[in-house]
């Protein structure tokens, strides 16, 4: 019995110190909960779509927007903006990280709005 919860211990402490852990559908659960947010919304044009990429050695997510003229942004495991690689007025982002898709690798869907 001492053993196991040395193991709860451990566990929480190492969980702690660590980035959060990336679920078996490949979020986090803060971007699950964007995503839940987006599905509590009415469908937009065009559709969300959500991908995981592998950016400067880190998994990454990138949001595509809801509408026209809008940025399309790349957020962290803990849901905060890294940049907006893409949209806008002029289609290029905001220039935070214009080599984002010349650099990102392994790039997953993670959820497309199916919703008519």
């Amino acid at each position: 019995m001492k053993f196991k919860s040395l193991i709860y211990i451990a566990l929480i402490f190492f969980n702690i110190s660590c980035d959060e852990i990336i679920d078996e559908d490949g979020a986090t659960s803060c971007i699950r909960e964007k995503i839940a947010t987006i599905k509590r919304e009415p469908v937009s044009n065009p559709p969300t779509e959500v991908y995981s990429y592998l950016y400067q050695g880190k998994t990454v997510y990138y949001f595509t927007s809801n509408c026209c003229d809008m940025f399309n942004y790349v957020y962290d495991v803990n849901c905060n903006i890294i940049c907006a690689p893409d949209g806008g007025i002029a289609g290029t982002g905001d220039g935070k990280c214009s080599e984002f898709f010349n650099e990102a690798t392994n790039k997953t869907l993670i959820w497309i709005d199916t919703r008519k």
